[in-house]
């Protein structure tokens, strides 16, 4: 097929989607985590996460701001709460839900995951700059600010 635009040339193949980009970053991110390096599974970082930047949040907030099914967010935090990093309280002010805090332990294995996570990032994202991994950063906040998980 000929390029209309461009008469004799073949039309240019689109370009690979971002969505695709930061699926594939995204496993290659996690193919690199691995359980010696980081101390803990990327689920359990990325909840850990979460409880530290949002506290005093329901369990029901958590999980659909994470996208996880109840279910997931119930296995998930009984294994943090089994490794004492996270526990859940009944909300005083409503007994059907659970409030769910990160302990003080929570935050040290998530700052040694976290600084272990930095290697990874130096070898995923090795061929951006300083100021271009911190624009990627401030674009990917900007782009999650105003995600509204399914349902949520």
């Amino acid at each position: 097929m000929i390029d209309p635009a461009v008469p004799g040339k073949p039309p240019a193949r689109p370009a690979t989607g971002t969505i695709v980009l930061l699926t594939r970053l995204a496993r290659a991110v996690y193919l690199h985590s691995s359980l010696d390096l980081v101390g803990m599974n990327l689920r359990n970082m990325v909840v850990l996460a979460y409880l530290r930047d949002h506290p005093g949040v329901s369990q029901q907030a958590m999980t659909e701001h994470l996208s996880m099914d109840s279910n997931t967010g119930v296995l998930v935090l009984n294994d943090l709460e089994d490794l004492e990093y996270a526990e859940r309280r009944r909300d005083p002010s409503d007994r059907r839900r659970h409030i769910v805090t990160i302990t003080d332990a929570g935050l040290e294995a998530l700052e040694r995951a976290e600084a272990a996570q930095g290697s990874i990032e130096d070898e995923i994202l090795g061929g951006l700059s300083a100021g271009e991994r911190a624009q990627l950063r401030r674009l990917l906040v900007k782009a999650l600010e105003d995600h509204d998980p399914p349902g949520g």
